[in-house]
């Protein structure tokens, strides 16, 4: 698989489980959102990481490893709610994100490697 795609597939992960989280809500957050919003733009940098762009790539990176990180707080605040159905949204989430992230890595790599047999 391409980095790009499964940048675009964590992206629809990241959209869909957090709109379905922040619906299913009966007090919803603005914050249960921001997975949406960074799925949203990396929907937008997917054709510059489909490109190869450099910029578009990195910053993508970025957000991915943002979001990584940023949803360890939502895993915790699920579990300390035994709320199963917000514990495997996050789950999926950041199942999608890691994966997304060895592919960026191994296209990085790939990358350096062409670079350097030129």
């Amino acid at each position: 698989m391409k980095a790009h795609v499964a940048s675009l597939i964590n992206a629809f992960l990241l959209i869909s489980m957090s709109l379905w989280g922040y619906l299913a809500s009966e007090d919803p957050s603005f914050t249960a959102l921001i997975p949406t919003i960074i799925g949203t733009v990396l929907v937008i940098l997917n054709k510059g990481v489909k490109n190869e762009n450099k910029i578009a790539a990195h910053v993508a990176v970025l957000l991915t490893l943002l979001i990584l990180f940023g949803l360890g707080k939502p895993l915790t605040g699920a579990l300390g709610r035994e709320d199963n159905m917000a514990v495997v949204r996050v789950v999926i989430m950041m199942v999608s994100t890691v994966v997304a992230m060895v592919f960026f890595v191994r296209s990085f790599i790939e990358a350096r490697k062409r670079r350097a047999a030129s």
